[in-house]
C-alpha cells in the first residue's frame, strides 16, 4: 500500500505542478485504492472458505471492475470549453495510476517501477518534445464589426493570411439591433507567436468592436 501511495503520489505531484484539478492527492488516492482492491482478490483464500474445485474465482474480474470505474473519475477531469477540450492529459494520467496501483496490488514491483518512470517520462520529457516539434496550433477566432464598418470577407482573409494564419472554416452573423456584424472561424498556424501579433494589430483597427482569440489545446 506505500509502494502504490508513492507511486501515485509522484505522478500527482507532476499533474499539480502543472496547475492541474485532479494532482497530488486525487492520483495517490487512485494508486493505493487499486491496490488496496486487488489485494482483496490476491488473498481471496483468507476470506473465501471453499472446496478447493468447487468455486473458483477469476481475478481478473476485479482489474476490469477497477478500470470501468476509474473511467468515472477520469471523465470528471474533462472539460469543454467551446472549441476547447482540456483535461484529456491528466483523465490518461488517472487511468495509468489506476493500472499500476493494479500492478502493485498482485505484487508486479518491477512491471510497476518502469511504468512509474514510463508515465513520468511521458508527462515531463513528452512536453518537451512537444513544444519543440512543428505543428498546427488551431483557434477559435471571434471578431465584431459595427454594420456600417464591418470588414469584407477577402480583406479579413487577407488579414489574418498576412499574419500567418490559415483558415479552416468560417461563419456568419449579423444583428441590426445590436449594430454588430460578427465572423467566427476556426484558424490555425504553426507558430504560437502569430497570435499576439494578430491580436496588437486588431487593436489598432477602430472598427473593431471585440475579438476574441482562444486556442483549442489541452
Amino acid at each position: 500500500l506505500l509502494a502504490a501511495l508513492l507511486a501515485g503520489a509522484m505522478i500527482g505531484y507532476e499533474r499539480s505542478y502543472h496547475g492541474r484539478p485532479a494532482g497530488f492527492r486525487t492520483h495517490a488516492l487512485v494508486c493505493m485504492a487499486s491496490a488496496v482492491l486487488m489485494l482483496v482478490t490476491v488473498y481471496e483464500a483468507h476470506w473465501v472458505k471453499t472446496a478447493a474445485d468447487s468455486v473458483r474465482l477469476d481475478p481478473t474480474r476485479m482489474a476490469q471492475g477497477i478500470m470501468t470505474g476509474i473511467g468515472f473519475l477520469g471523465a470528471g477531469v474533462i472539460m469543454k470549453d467551446g472549441l476547447s477540450v482540456r483535461g484529456l492529459t491528466t483523465a490518461a494520467s488517472i487511468w495509468i495510476t489506476s493500472a499500476i496501483g493494479v500492478l502493485i496490488g498482485i505484487g508486479f514491483y518491477i512491471p510497476a517501477g518502469f511504468a512509474v518512470v514510463l508515465t513520468l517520462g511521458t508527462l515531463s520529457v513528452f512536453r518537451w518534445i512537444e513544444l519543440k516539434m512543428p505543428m498546427n496550433y488551431y483557434a477559435q477566432f471571434i471578431i465584431r464589426f459595427s454594420v456600417s464598418q464591418a470588414m469584407e470577407e477577402p480583406a479579413l482573409r487577407k488579414l489574418v493570411a498576412d499574419h500567418g494564419f490559415s483558415v479552416a472554416n468560417l461563419s456568419y452573423r449579423l444583428d441590426r439591433g445590436a449594430d454588430f456584424y460578427e465572423y467566427r472561424m476556426i484558424i490555425r498556424t504553426i507558430e504560437m507567436e502569430n497570435q499576439s501579433r494578430l491580436s496588437a494589430m486588431l487593436s489598432q483597427l477602430d472598427s473593431v468592436l471585440e475579438f476574441r482569440i482562444a486556442p483549442t489545446g489541452d
